[in-house]
């Protein structure tokens, strides 16, 4: 392990622009479990990947109410950045991240202190809810506060015509059917494919359109760093490919030693 951190580190001191792709695997150590490892919520519950189909929640009440019952739950927890995290603010103060594209929609990274102008969350966020009918924008702290106060299956009450709209809500995370944004991930490619280094963490690269940036910036030259529990589809297209525990071996891998 010794030698692949090294050889990746190398990559990263040579590079003058890096991006980095973060996946479920950056926030295990804080815990907040993935999806698809050997301890991963769909692994253990297939059936609950369905939950995540814009088209199930839509048409199902149940699984409206599930989702924000979690959500209630979750926000009531104090969940904190790791290290990780903190490596990665560390290393943005080298001015050579370009962007940290990140597939996780707890918001860590931005607590963490990483600058939102570098950030692109292809995958949305929690921290906004949005009317599927009307598109009205609330913070989702408010929604939380309703449906703690008993509304298990909130719906709009912007004004339209006089009447509550009456649409369903729905946070601001992307879901398996809904169009991702496109002018994040258009960002996201373009700077994929201008990178010296990119570097994905504690993703499976399995998820489209994001895996796709992995091909894409390698065939215009990046070189690509890999580090995750598990293997990939991409470990044969990788310069280094590290295992290990993320949290503590992503500062070395970017030369970062104080990630305060």
């Amino acid at each position: 392990m010794n030698d692949s951190v090294d050889a990746a580190r190398r990559l990263v001191d040579a590079a003058s622009a890096v991006v980095v792709i973060t996946g479920a695997g950056v926030s295990t150590a804080s815990g907040i479990p993935d999806f698809r490892g050997p301890e991963g919520v769909w692994t253990k519950n297939p059936a609950a990947e369905r939950f995540s189909n814009i088209d199930a929640y839509i048409g199902s009440a149940e699984i409206r109410q599930g989702a924000w019952r979690r959500a209630l739950e979750n926000g009531a927890r104090s969940v904190q950045p790791n290290e990780a995290h903190r490596a990665l603010v560390a290393f943005e103060r080298t001015g050579k991240l370009t962007a940290l594209v990140t597939q996780n929609t707890d918001g860590l990274h931005l607590k963490a202190g990483s600058d939102p102008a570098v950030v692109i969350e292809v995958h949305g966020h929690s921290r906004t809810t949005r009317c599927l009918r009307c598109g009205a924008e609330t913070p989702t702290a408010v929604i939380l506060e309703r449906v703690a106060a008993g509304d298990t299956d909130p719906h709009c009450s912007a004004p339209a015509s006089g009447e509550p709209c009456g649409g369903i809500l729905k946070t601001a995370v992307v879901s398996f059917g809904q169009p991702m944004p496109e002018g994040d991930f258009a960002r996201a490619q373009y700077l994929a494919t201008t990178c010296d280094v990119l570097v994905c963490v504690g993703s499976t690269l399995k998820v489209l359109p994001v895996a796709n940036l992995v091909p894409v910036a390698v065939s215009r030259g990046a070189r690509l760093v890999i580090i995750n529990a598990d293997p990939t589809p991409y470990d044969d297209l990788a310069d280094v490919v590290v295992r290990g525990d993320i949290s503590t071996i992503l500062g070395p891998v970017l030369g970062v030693t104080d990630s305060r």
